[in-house]
């Protein structure tokens, strides 16, 4: 079994027998340490930029989460995805910051881990900015920007996989399933967890009740 298996086996079995507990916000701790104009590139705003101009910043966040204890980290990548990277006009960018986004973290828990207390890495998979529902983008382009986005998480080290704070569940099927085709491709078999948002009227941006949500993402 290899060490990264390993760890991903190791997650499952902490998660189906304690509480695990991750960090807390990325981009107000990264905006707290004023990065400039230069570090983003001129691109104002990509925090994902900062993983290959900055990743003393990144890495620093990271580590001030694990100094207070907690188990898992997310890598840098919220936006590392077509539809975002897009709006930059760097969408050929997705592989290289995800993959800059992961190795950095995976620096940082490498650190910390102990042989009784391993630390993990969640690879951050963000929904981007097009809503596929509404016709923003193309389902199959967004699904191949999503693996890619999840081939470069898996190749800097990534432990696990986080769809998170999906707001249309078609995006989310694409975000899944590109994850899983890159996992395939890999030939490995990592955690993939999913997170929607629910707006305070109780459903999904479009409308979608939780329940429905469950059950459209039921393998």
């Amino acid at each position: 079994m290899s060490v990264r298996q390993g760890r991903a086996n190791a997650l499952r079995e902490a998660l189906a027998t304690r509480v695990v507990v991750a960090d807390g916000a990325m981009g107000t701790m990264l905006q707290a340490q004023d990065p400039s104009m230069e570090d983003f590139e001129q691109l104002e705003g990509c925090n994902e930029v900062l993983n290959v101009t900055r990743p003393d910043i990144v890495r620093s966040v990271h580590d001030a989460y694990f100094a207070v204890g907690v188990d898992c980290v997310e890598t840098n990548t919220f936006g590392a995805n077509f539809a975002a990277l897009t709006e930059y006009d760097i969408p050929e960018r997705i592989f290289e910051l995800s993959q800059a986004g992961a190795r950095i973290a995976r620096e940082a828990a490498d650190s910390c881990a102990t042989p009784d207390r391993p630390r993990w890495v969640l690879g951050s998979i963000g929904p981007g900015t097009k809503l596929p529902t509404l016709g923003h983008a193309a389902y199959d382009v967004l699904r191949d920007g999503f693996q890619e986005n999840a081939a470069g998480l898996i190749a800097g080290g990534a432990d696990a996989l986080l769809v998170e704070t999906s707001q249309d569940l078609l995006q989310t099927k694409a975000a899944i399933l590109g994850a899983k085709l890159a996992l395939t491709e890999a030939g490995v078999d990592l955690p993939v967890f999913v997170q929607v948002t629910v707006e305070t009227t109780g459903t999904m941006l479009l409308g979608s009740e939780i329940g429905a949500a469950l059950t459209a993402l039921e393998p």
